[in-house]
């Protein structure tokens, strides 16, 4: 159902003459409200009410034009209309097999009294929370606009719990810190371990920003649908309760953003929720995101895969051929498929196939370096492909740019035929090291173009993306569904000898951060944990158990296992990652607390088996769940992979034992959680 109407004209509370407008905007259920105005100073400014309590105090929007100034400051209001939607639809995959699309959109048409620029201002108000954004729409006379600052701004209501990272021009792999709002400082964090890190502004942050009040209310700012755009980041005003969007600048052309008319900014973004839950089962941000644009989708296709790719990080072997390690062999390949075929995997990833793996990192000439066609001798690219369609697996191909975009945009052609011709609907895309040309960022407007470029000719060439080193997740996966999984976050590769590990709070932050945007290639599953045979003291600091709930807890469609195939073999516990789907008809956050712990229940895409993951930070802990999400009438075989009384993330992180019983919805579930530990539950319909 969709009802559009015009907003009624007595609830403008706006004239012709001097006088100053002021307007309320409702969510369905007026959940959400806010009220947009001009302020003192003539400035276009809102606040935003959950449930009647504030959410946002008076904050100011608008944007800085080369060309004509600031524009949301002594703007005429020509008139405002609004309609109300109420939509059902069916994503290709994700976390539910339906979303309803239920919000009421306002458009204010906007003309600048000082040099006439019309400037439309978008909101959509959810029961969830809000999106705005700003569209310059055509006009005579305007063409190129150059934008240097955007300011819409989120005053809080209080120095809030936050969860952040720095607002980084070019990674977004830190660790989560967890300090209140005043207190965020880039100083605090560690970049030694990136490959490319650029932090300017000390009180910044990235998005999402996920915070807690003091009374428990959940709120998390992001941006929806970025596209020919810089990124926003949040920098943190002197009052630290201001938090003001700062785009990602381009140094090499001196703009944020340079734009044609028409043009519509991405959304901007709260979501705000009771309980840390409601935040990740918040469809708002792919419900500002435009539908499905890709007329043929049966080549996506969500699955599990293996591959070569641990090796190196745990560096028995290497991406290239000098080193005398050379792990992309032929023969290699084939014994990864083999072992594919046997277990039920989709795919293997392959990387260091193709040559230039020599000269990849750390040197400042690469562009030109990789070619994306042309494999090392020791690997037969068409006679592993062949032997996969033998087995009924796909090779999922690997593109390292080494964050040369130039070079990569010169071979799209090339590079996608050859996959083309050979049947290969997947690639893993990577961009390691700081870009080339110099002066341009992973995250600003040059680079998010580069990333839909890409993007584009793999829908052209039927090839899915996973993304590394990527621009955020902004909800892009409804538009262009072939955009499978981002990383886009200090991924499990740092739990290798050289990473030093990722705390065991860092997967309870993430769902309430991250994976606010979209699904995530954190690639999930390492079974052999303790890895002082690698490097003396290294071990991956979560339990068995803990790996196996990362599968149900971090979404995406597309799930790796990444360990040493030999590190599976002949354990009990490997056949959770071969029975867990990674395609869903519902998600649900059964308990939560950020950065201390979280229990998800899925059901399984066209099927009746429902699974439980639960994470744990560094405390032990027990929770008891319903398990009421279940079917009615129906029996289940609970099939329950849990920590073992003595596991722990530092000195027995193997340790899991497995039992099963009969459920109904009417039972609870104690779980019992082991320091750094998890559990994971298949509930199997009898």
């Amino acid at each position: 159902m969709k009802k559009a109407f015009l907003l009624l004209l007595p609830l403008l509370m706006f004239s012709c003459g001097g006088e100053k407008f002021s307007i309320t905007l409702t969510s369905p259920k007026e959940v959400v409200s806010v009220q947009l105005f001009e302020n003192s100073e003539s400035q276009l400014a809102y606040i935003m009410n959950f449930q009647g309590n504030p959410v946002l105090l008076e904050s100011t929007l608008g944007l800085e034009l080369r060309e004509y100034g600031l524009l949301g400051k002594e703007m005429e209001l020509l008139r405002v209309d609004s309609t109300r939607n109420t939509r059902p639809w069916n994503p290709l995959w994700g976390e539910d097999g339906i979303i309803i699309d239920d919000h009421k959109a306002y458009t204010f048409y906007f003309r600048s009294k000082k040099n006439d620029l019309l400037m439309n201002v978008h909101f959509k108000l959810f029961a969830d929370g809000m999106g705005f954004k700003y569209e310059f729409p055509p006009q005579e006379g305007v063409d190129e606009l150059i934008i240097d600052d955007e300011f819409s701004q989120f005053k809080l209501t209080g120095d809030h719990t936050a969860w952040w990272i720095p607002a980084d021009y070019d990674s977004y792999e830190h660790l989560y810190k967890t300090t209140k709002v005043s207190e965020i400082d880039s100083s605090l964090v560690d970049s030694s371990l990136l490959a490319a890190s650029t932090i300017m502004e000390r009180h910044a942050v990235n998005t999402p920003l996920t915070m807690q009040t003091a009374s428990g209310l959940h709120i998390s700012i992001h941006e929806a649908s970025l596209t020919n755009y810089s990124e926003m980041t949040l920098r943190v005003e002197d009052d630290k309760r201001t938090l003001t969007s700062s785009l990602v600048p381009s140094q090499l052309n001196g703009w944020k953003a340079k734009v044609n008319a028409p043009f519509s900014t991405p959304w901007r973004t709260v979501q705000v929720a009771e309980k840390a839950g409601g935040l990740i089962e918040s469809k708002l941000i792919v419900n500002l995101n435009e539908p499905n644009k890709l007329e043929n989708t049966d080549w996506i296709k969500p699955g599990k895969y293996i591959g070569i790719w641990w090796e190196m990080h745990l560096q028995t072997s290497s991406w290239d051929m000098a080193s005398g390690k050379h792990g992309a062999t032929t023969e290699k390949a084939k014994r990864y498929i083999d072992f594919a075929a046997k277990h039920g995997f989709d795919g293997v990833l392959v990387e260091g196939w193709n040559t230039g793996w020599e000269r990849w990192i750390g040197f400042p000439d690469r562009e030109g370096v990789f070619d994306f066609v042309t494999p090392y001798p020791d690997y037969n690219l068409e006679e592993v492909v062949a032997y996969g369609k033998q087995k009924g697996v796909e090779i999922i191909m690997h593109h390292e740019t080494s964050a040369a975009p130039r070079t990569y945009e010169q071979q799209l052609d090339t590079a996608y035929a050859l996959m083309q011709n050979l049947g290969i609907h997947a690639v893993k895309t990577g961009y390691v090291g700081p870009i080339i040309p110099e002066g341009e960022y992973h995250h600003g407007q040059w680079m998010v173009n580069h990333y839909r470029k890409v993007l584009s000719k793999a829908a052209q060439s039927e090839v899915m993306v996973f993304a590394h080193e990527p621009i955020k997740a902004t909800g892009l996966r409804r538009t262009y569904p072939n955009m499978m999984a981002r990383e886009g976050l200090r991924g499990s590769e740092f739990n290798s000898p050289w990473g030093g590990g990722n705390p065991p709070e860092h997967l309870t932050i993430v769902p309430f951060t991250r994976m606010l945007g979209g699904p995530i290639d954190y690639t999930p599953g390492l079974f052999k944990l303790n890895l002082n045979e690698y490097k003396e003291g290294a071990y991956v600091p979560t339990t068995l158990a803990h790996q196996l709930a990362e599968y149900v807890v971090v979404y995406s469609p597309v799930q790796m296992a990444p360990d040493l195939i030999e590190h599976y073999e002949g354990e009990a516990a490997f056949q959770f990652i071969k029975d867990v789907p990674t395609d869903w008809d519902a998600s649900k956050v059964l308990a939560a607390e950020i950065g201390e712990y979280i229990v998800m229940a899925r059901l399984g895409k066209n099927e009746f088996d429902w699974y439980l993951g639960g994470l744990t930070d560094e405390n032990a802990r027990e929770l008891e769940v319903s398990l009421d999400f279940l079917q009615n009438g129906a029996q289940y075989e609970a099939q329950i992979y849990k920590d073992a009384a003595d596991a722990d993330f530092e000195t027995n992180q193997a340790a899991y034992e497995i039992e099963k019983r009969i459920v109904t919805k009417k039972d609870k579930l104690t779980l019992k959680m082991a320091r750094g530990g998890g559990v994971a539950v298949r509930f199997k319909a009898l």
